[in-house]
């Protein structure tokens, strides 16, 4: 290989780092809400993350762009996290939600007390509901997260209505 080969191969690695880089940092909240949810705790949820940016730098060489990134993130993101969780130990305690609240994002106190009460609720909710509505919490279409989920559209329909009663009745109990 010459050394104006070794230069190409060099600069096309750091443009191809540097897109994984910016996609990362405009996709840090879907990361860390889906890690968030399948956490038992502070270190399990900085696992979690790190598998998902493994996995991600490893899936990125591959993806097509027939999906929006987006879409593609969260699944690679939820399989991660369902796969490692099933190798784990199943946790009843939650991690803080100030963590997930800490900066800008909301400092109202009532906001921060109905947010603490939904994660807990959701927290509750078996794996594929919290990413069923996860998705549904982050204004994502039907199709978008039936693709995700790798169901039909009106299964996720279905579906949703059902985590929503089911929500309702925990937060009534």
């Amino acid at each position: 290989m010459s050394n104006e080969e070794k230069r190409t191969l060099k600069a096309m690695e750091r443009e191809r780092e540097q897109e994984y880089l910016a996609f990362i940092e405009e996709n840090k909240r879907i990361i860390y809400k889906v890690c968030y949810l399948y956490a038992a705790d502070e270190e399990e949820m900085k696992d979690l993350r790190q598998e998902v940016l493994i996995n991600l730098w490893k899936g990125y060489p591959q993806f097509k762009g027939t999906a929006q990134l987006s879409t593609w993130i969260y699944r690679v993101s939820l399989n991660t996290c369902i796969t490692v969780c099933k190798k784990l130990r199943n946790k009843e305690e939650s991690l803080p939600i100030e963590s997930l609240l800490a900066g800008d994002v909301i400092d109202d106190n009532s906001k921060t007390e109905h947010l603490r009460e939904m994660y807990r609720l959701i927290y509750q909710l078996n794996r594929m509901e919290k990413a069923i509505i996860l998705m549904w919490l982050d204004e994502r279409s039907y199709e978008e997260i039936a693709e995700v989920c790798g169901m039909p559209r009106n299964t996720i329909a279905t579906k949703l209505r059902r985590i929503k009663e089911k929500l309702t009745k925990l937060a009534n109990e």
